[in-house]
């Protein structure tokens, strides 16, 4: 079953990914692995004399949107960007449950099938459980890992999230694009303008996408406990689907070699301060 609401919904939605690829301004190659999920698109691109970094993008959204976000990364790093399968991008439409831990097994395999023993490992939100399961089910396979608003830790429905919902909801029945930036002010909770990248992205899902409902599961502590590798968690202050402070309190319990630090005054989309992406970088750097 496809994860487009037509084939040319399909179509506007790659028409866009390609797109904000094109605004990085920086060669890249496609490569394609296979997994026994099915095959999967990864896009290869920065520093190839760098450091290998394994890139998971957040839940209904793109590659090409968390490059244009992370793009202080590609100076420094070799980054592998990987199409999560069942979202939107080029990778397999099939889409896995997000009970249980289909998808950590799945990144697993891609780690391998890139010809990597372990790799350094980012993920944000969606992509934040993603690894974070790879983290429980074959910890050897991550070398370091930078969980950024992760999904999978300490998951809370909140009062912004239903309001997050409604919103979307009025935007479903109305096609009123000021409900779009209603939700998108909801996840941000800055009250600031929202950027032109992210308000095409959420109005190039909203109208092609088949929208996911289903809040990922949470990790088993004790399998994330096995996980040795120095991990660098960052959870913001007004998240309001996965509340920073419970999550760092969380991470500090279970993870034996785990720093972590509150992104303080933004919410769960944010594009992140310039203190914030130098932390990340001398911590994958180390």
């Amino acid at each position: 079953m496809s994860i487009y609401k037509s084939q040319l919904s399909k179509e506007l939605v790659l028409n866009l990914y390609h797109a904000q690829l094109a605004k990085l301004d920086m060669p890249y190659h496609d490569i394609y692995v296979e997994t026994s999920f099915g095959k999967t698109h990864v896009v290869e691109i920065g520093n190839m004399e760098g450091k290998p970094l394994l890139v998971f993008h957040g839940g209904n959204s793109t590659t090409a949107y968390n490059l244009l976000a992370l793009r202080f990364l590609l100076e420094k790093f070799h980054v592998y960007a990987v199409d999560t399968i069942g979202q939107p991008g080029k990778s397999v439409e099939n889409m896995l449950v997000p009970i249980g831990y289909h998808y950590g097994r799945w990144a697993g395999e891609v780690i391998s099938a890139l010809g990597y023993d372990k790799m350094c490992c980012l993920g944000g939100s969606f992509g934040g459980e993603i690894l974070a399961k790879l983290m429980c089910i074959a910890p050897q396979k991550v070398e370091k890992a930078v969980l950024l608003v992760p999904a999978g830790i300490e998951n809370e429905y909140t009062k912004e999230s239903a309001k997050m919902l409604v919103s979307m909801l009025k935007y479903s029945l109305s096609k009123d694009e000021k409900y779009v930036t209603e939700t998108a002010l909801h996840m941000t909770c800055s009250g600031k303008a929202i950027s032109k990248d992210l308000m095409d992205l959420m109005k190039n899902i909203f109208d092609n996408v088949k929208i996911q409902p289903m809040m990922p599961t949470n990790v088993d502590p004790k399998l994330l406990h096995r996980c040795k590798s120095p991990t660098l968690v960052m959870a913001a202050e007004k998240d309001c689907l996965f509340p920073g402070k419970k999550v760092l309190m969380k991470v500090k319990r279970v993870l034996p070699d785990c720093k972590v630090h509150l992104i303080k005054g933004c919410g769960h989309i944010h594009l992140l301060p310039g203190r914030e992406q130098k932390i990340i970088v001398d911590f994958l750097k180390e």
